[in-house]
């Protein structure tokens, strides 16, 4: 896991850009995404009118995603946010963001499988029987 926390303002330089972002190396292990829409407020047409590949920028950590790693980064949220404060930095250390892409919050397990189980093998045999005769 990296030092990196959301709300964190960081320096990185520009390595690539796709016509849906730039992708921005932040160290020597660690880049993230700038998306399209998070490049300038408003729209943008084309985001090489706003980075070029090469280009030094400050960016926002919107998002980390913890099973990828995956650093989703803003450049537009850099003019709203103020440069943080030592005591700003104590509170990113502390604070730990979990994102998960799954329904782990639901504990339904197999009981809905096992509900309808009963009813899914009538229905086959019984489709299985008509199919003989």
């Amino acid at each position: 896991m990296s030092d990196y926390r959301i709300g964190m303002r960081v320096h990185g330089r520009v390595t690539g850009i796709q016509p849906y972002g730039a992708f921005v190396t932040l160290d020597a292990e660690h880049q993230g995404l700038i998306h399209i829409s998070e490049c300038h407020e408003g729209y943008v047409k084309s985001i090489t009118d706003y980075l070029k590949v090469g280009q030094a920028v400050d960016v926002v950590v919107l998002d980390i995603d913890e099973y990828t790693g995956k650093i989703s980064l803003s450049l537009r949220c850099v003019e709203h946010q103020p440069q943080p404060t030592n005591s700003d930095l104590e509170i990113y250390k502390t604070f730990r963001h979990k994102h998960f892409w799954t329904n782990r919050h639901v504990h339904a397990g197999f009981d809905p499988i096992a509900a309808h189980l009963d009813g899914w093998i009538e229905d086959s045999l019984n489709h299985l029987k008509e199919g003989a005769h």
